[in-house]
């Protein structure tokens, strides 16, 4: 039975993670403070063969047993709480990211570092490929989150090249799906707590800015396979299906069957006017891709929270 440990564990995406290593025969062990996780994320995992470990990354990490894996997941992933928190968030990203990677090279295990499409920030080239070394404004307010990522996959591929370390790098691209914290400061946690709530479903901007959205089932099969691949240099995951954030309010509107205004508001700073991935190279090493089309992935995150999707 492989062990693999999981920072950040009690988050979205972390959590998902735990859940798809257990169903895969890993022992796991879950390593999150809880500042942006939750205990019920993870309240439902059994806990034969999973262990919680509340600490924070930014400090170091000592483990008594063998690991075979090291997946780094803390950050603070969310614009609300990076804004919020940009000190902990450039912590996390520098110290959290080395912590993991000396315990990853202690214990010989291979280290998985979840980046993020964030470090093209507001990208000069679209579709956007890993060649692309990114258009990021390093003091603006989402520089915090965008240089703190690049400053992790600098570290990862020096511990690479350095230390003989193990490692990949995944850029997640937008993702979605069950356990997203409603008031999180993304476009469809937020357009849907809204329109479940009747209230306006606010959009930044024109609305002409484009995303591209994964369900959180298709990623993860993608981030599993890269770890247990030899590859080291960075993979894009994500949905190549660009859609402006107009598009996904209307489609929002619709499957919930919400009666909504939607409301325009001021552009955010730095807010990124286009963003798709090119999944290349995760089709060629992986034989990925994405299988859940975004009007069924939200109409599975409807059901999730006990509400039927209409107009489909």
């Amino acid at each position: 039975m492989p062990t693999a440990l999981v920072t950040g564990g009690a988050g979205f995406l972390g959590s998902h993670l735990c859940d798809y290593l257990l169903e895969r025969g890993h022992r796991v062990i879950c390593v999150d403070n809880l500042v942006s996780g939750s205990l019920a994320n993870i309240e439902h995992i059994p806990d034969d063969a999973f262990v919680f470990l509340p600490h924070d990354v930014s400090e170091p990490i000592f483990i008594d047993e063998p690991i075979d894996f090291v997946y780094h997941f803390a950050a603070l992933a969310s614009p609300d709480d990076y804004l919020r928190m940009p000190l902990h968030s450039l912590k996390v990203g520098s110290y959290g990211t080395h912590h993991a990677l000396g315990l990853a090279k202690f214990k010989r295990a291979r280290f998985l570092l979840a980046s993020t499409s964030e470090i093209y920030g507001d990208p000069q080239v679209h579709p956007q490929p890993e060649t692309y070394w990114g258009h990021v404004n390093p003091i603006g307010p989402r520089g915090v989150y965008d240089e703190a990522k690049r400053y992790a996959e600098a570290l990862t591929m020096a511990y690479h090249g350095q230390q003989g370390v193990d490692t990949a790098i995944v850029r997640i691209f937008n993702t979605y799906g069950l356990r997203m914290r409603p008031n999180d400061g993304r476009a469809i946690s937020n357009f849907v707590r809204q329109a479940l709530a009747e209230e306006p479903i606010t959009v930044f901007g024109d609305g002409s800015q484009t995303r591209s959205f994964c369900y959180v089932d298709d990623l993860i099969r993608g981030i599993v396979l890269l770890a247990e691949s030899g590859e080291h240099l960075p993979v894009n995951l994500g949905n190549p299906d660009e859609r402006t954030l107009l598009d996904l309010a209307e489609i929002v509107k619709r499957i919930t069957g919400a009666s909504s205004e939607i409301v325009f508001e001021a552009l955010r700073i730095d807010d990124p006017l286009q963003r798709k991935p090119d999944i290349t190279r995760a089709q060629q090493l992986l034989g990925w891709e994405p299988e859940i089309p975004l009007e069924e992935g939200l109409s599975r995150l409807l059901r999730e929270q006990g509400r039927e999707p209409v107009g489909v």
